[in-house]
């Protein structure tokens, strides 16, 4: 075999600059200072500038050789040797330079004239004060290229600054891809981030729990990805995109991720604030560029992250026109994924949780062909991502002992809590156990996990008086019994008036699952919010503040079952909610003042009925709400079992559904959480 001789090809590697880039940066600073010195300094540094109080000494004196004025702004004067010598003490500053720049006893300096009219009438006083005259040479002395600097660097300077801005916004937004004058910023490419499956994404469906439905539909996408003949054989055509929405925290970049671990192509990721920036046409440009990237690598996905960032709805906001960046940029957005762009294997990937703020141009089908609505977990699917979440901690997973973390009990005491929330648990817990020295984390450390998540840290430092203590037990007395006594009420899980981040009391329940409500539930929901106060006016004869947080909720709930749901007798089967959010027709207020009038009494009716059933309640139960007011002033803390004790079951509650008594806190979802405030 012959041997193969000379220098092989230098390959740079990726993201650095080219040597080219590096020569031009180089060329265009030197210019850069040219322009400037040329412009802004210069002046003859070697000639010394004096003072006029040492220039006024000279001249009196008469120990100069000559004086030249130029251009009746400078005065250069020559003083003589044998003066340096013979007054060392006057003209010793002066003799630290001269003309070359090298101690010496003779030199040129310099004196700025200024104003040469009052320079020409101090001459004249030193003049008559000694009696002779002095003399000086007028001199016009002109630079050309200075001047052609004055007059014309201005101008070139601001062609080069905007020539290396536009190679800067080039290089952000993937217009230059690494040679010419741009490369010397040295961003490559788009700012979308590449990645390769096989090697930087260690997310896989394995690592997503729950979430069965959507995962299902991106599965056959990335499917369609790995094996497109399987259904192009039937005519079928690759989605071109597919939008995942949801609440915060439900898991849908963690989706993406998945999808990039398990797809085996190409993955873009990008998130929407990326394409608007403070350059015109820097978003339309890098859109641009992304697909151009993403067609190279077809087939491929392209990942975009909040959305809503970029693909607001036009002229929403008061901002109309052509010429908004924001616009452009959706306006090629559009483009791209439609129209005579062809994206033929690219597919775009994309989330939000502001799905009702997207353009409609970008949710029709053949853009966004599927929507996925990523929900909140069920019970079922909090246990899996417990699951997932409990991997790496140690826990006490002893079935039977005391403390045995039992997954099926934290997914039953966490409704509503999204897959990010139960994270946060996890990892709370493990903090907590940590903080007491524990070797292994158990069920208390959840417990309190969820406690602090939801009702914020505990102040035990915050005093209190006597009354303002007795007033708060009353308060949370009043909404544990009237949610004990209705049969569509939250049962009582825990209460405390142990004051927790802005709460002064709380009171935890355990609220059940459901797909749709009643008005019977939600009126009995109503009722136990107003419990609270209801319970103060009915012991002390009096109401306070500390029922702001369940007036604010009761009126909510009253407003939503007149205008919402349409449940008012008085209103009627009309709903006036807009699931759109776009407001289309440009209504304030979609019904008349008569309407609203009708809708303000239809709302304070409901609430006062509530109030009114809920005084009824706790007037018929004065003696069980005194005796459990009486325990949660002395202990703090009361469980469901103390409830029970003093009240009985629930009896429509059957036996098997009644929960275990627990010895410690056991949180809901907070939308649930009932709370006195300050």
């Amino acid at each position: 075999m012959a041997k193969q001789t000379g220098r092989p090809p230098q390959m740079s590697p990726q993201g650095k600059k080219p040597k080219g880039a590096k020569w031009l940066y180089t060329i265009y600073i030197v210019i850069m200072l040219v322009l400037l010195f040329g412009m802004f300094g210069g002046g003859e540094s070697s000639k010394v500038p004096v003072e006029w109080d040492k220039l006024s000494q000279v001249l009196e004196r008469h120990d100069y050789e000559s004086i030249t004025v130029i251009n009746q702004e400078v005065a250069e004067i020559r003083i003589k040797a044998d003066a340096l010598k013979a007054y060392p003490d006057l003209y010793g500053d002066l003799r630290t330079r001269n003309l070359t720049g090298k101690e010496g006893p003779a030199g040129m300096y310099t004196y700025n004239i200024g104003n040469y009219e009052h320079f020409d009438k101090e001459l004249s006083i030193i003049e008559e004060k000694t009696g002779e005259h002095i003399s000086y040479r007028i001199e016009t002395r002109t630079n050309a290229w200075r001047d052609l600097l004055v007059w014309f660097g201005p101008l070139l300077l601001m062609i080069l600054m905007f020539w290396g801005f536009s190679a800067f916004a080039r290089r952000q937004m993937g217009g230059d891809k690494g040679g010419g004058f741009g490369g010397m910023f040295g961003f490559g490419g788009s700012r979308a981030k590449q990645y390769d499956a096989t090697k930087q994404v260690n997310v896989t469906f394995k690592d997503v729990a729950g979430l069965a439905g959507a995962k299902e539909e991106v599965m056959e996408v990335v499917d369609f990805l790995k094996n497109p003949k399987h259904y192009t054989e039937l005519g079928g055509k690759i989605p071109k995109g597919v939008l995942l929405v949801g609440p915060p925290g439900t898991g849908k970049t963690l989706l993406a991720k998945a999808v990039a671990g398990e797809a085996g192509v190409p993955f873009f990721s990008m998130s929407g604030s990326d394409f608007v920036e403070m350059f015109v046409g820097v978003g339309a440009s890098r859109v641009r560029g992304l697909f151009e990237e993403a067609k190279k690598k077809s087939p491929c996905i392209v990942f975009i992250d909040e959305i809503d960032a970029v693909g607001r709805a036009r002229g929403r906001g008061g901002i109309t026109g052509g010429n908004d960046e924001r616009e452009n940029t959706l306006n090629q957005l559009l483009t791209e994924m439609d129209g005579f762009s062809s994206t033929t294997n690219v597919i775009v990937l994309a989330a939000t949780n502001r799905a009702d703020v997207l353009d409609k141009a970008l949710m029709r089908a053949g853009r966004f062909d599927r929507q996925i609505y990523v929900e909140l977990p069920d019970i079922e699917e909090r246990k899996a991502i417990f699951a997932v979440h409990m991997r790496n901690l140690k826990l006490n997973d002893k079935e039977g002992t005391e403390g045995f973390v039992d997954r099926d009990f934290l997914a039953k005491q966490t409704p509503g809590f999204s897959g990010a929330d139960i994270a946060n648990v996890c990892n709370e817990a493990a903090l907590c156990a940590a903080r007491k020295n524990k070797k292994l984390i158990d069920k208390q450390d959840f417990l309190d996990a969820v406690d602090r998540i939801v009702g914020g840290l505990e102040k035990r430092t915050k005093v209190l008086t006597e009354q303002e203590k007795r007033t708060i037990a009353y308060h949370e007395s009043g909404h544990a019994s009237v949610s004990w006594l209705l049969r569509w009420a939250n049962p009582l899980v825990k209460v405390t008036i142990v004051p927790r981040g802005k709460a002064l009391g709380a009171a935890w329940y355990l609220p059940e699952e459901r797909q749709i409500t009643t008005y019977e539930q939600m009126f009995d929901e109503m009722t136990s919010l107003m419990a609270g106060r209801a319970s103060e006016e009915i012991v002390f004869g009096r109401i306070s503040t500390g029922a702001l947080n369940d007036i604010e909720r009761a009126t909510k709930m009253a407003q939503a079952l007149v205008t919402y749901y349409g449940m008012s007798p008085e209103v009627g089967n009309i709903s006036f909610y807009d699931s759109t959010g776009q407001n289309e027709y440009g209504f304030t207020k979609p019904f008349s003042e008569k309407t609203a009038e009708t809708i303000d009494r239809e709302v304070r009716r409901m609430v006062e009925e509530a109030y009114s059933k809920a005084k009824e309640l706790l007037v018929s139960h004065r003696e069980q709400l005194d005796e459990l007011a009486t325990q949660l002033y002395e202990k703090e803390v009361l469980f469901r079992e103390d409830l029970e004790r003093i009240y009985g079951p629930r009896p429509w509650e059957q036996p098997e559904e009644i929960k275990e008594p627990s010895d410690a806190s056991e949180l809901s979802d907070p939308s649930e959480t009932k709370s006195i405030e300050a």
